[in-house]
């Protein structure tokens, strides 16, 4: 099925979903494993996951869109987001393009550029707390608008299918 190299891991789901093992791991020759039972494996996930919820928390508060929101809905929307980098002058979003995803900018700036008959003009600048991408998910549209990356930046995102849920 797989050939497991140094620094992979195997068994993490059976772990997660409490489900027996979907294969088994034969060794070739000698190595050297790390083993770990499973309260410890649920207790490391369990505090990576706390963590992250507590980072995007104090983040989102800060956030306009969602300081009408109480401390149970932003842990949700804390726990689904994703998180992705993109250096200076890269694409976020292009114009036209089917809207998958709601983004804030966590760290670095970005901005919207519109292309109309083939003039572009700069239409908004974000920078940390700013989000874009909502209308495309709510009124199921593309794109308005392509957001590029103005230095360096993260941006926390949200798929349609939590986005529309939360």
């Amino acid at each position: 099925v797989k050939t497991v190299e140094k620094g992979d891991c195997f068994g993490e789901l059976a772990l997660l979903y409490n489900c027996p093992r979907a294969a088994s791991v034969e060794s070739r020759g000698a190595c050297e494993l790390l083993k770990l039972d499973s309260e410890t494996f649920t207790n490391i996930v369990s505090e990576a996951a706390r963590k992250k919820r507590e980072k995007y928390d104090a983040f989102l508060q800060k956030v306009d869109l969602l300081k009408g929101v109480d401390s149970y809905e932003r842990s949700q929307i804390a726990d689904a987001l994703a998180s992705e980098s993109h250096t200076s002058g890269a694409v976020i979003v292009k114009q036209d393009d089917p809207g998958d995803k709601f983004y804030i900018v966590e760290e670095g700036t970005a901005k919207a550029m519109k292309s109309k008959g083939g003039v572009e003009s700069e239409v908004k600048q974000y920078q940390a707390g700013d989000y874009f991408g909502e209308l495309a998910l709510l009124r199921n549209e593309p794109r308005a608008a392509s957001v590029v990356a103005t230095a360096d930046c993260q941006v926390l995102t949200l798929d349609r299918g939590a986005f529309k849920r939360l």
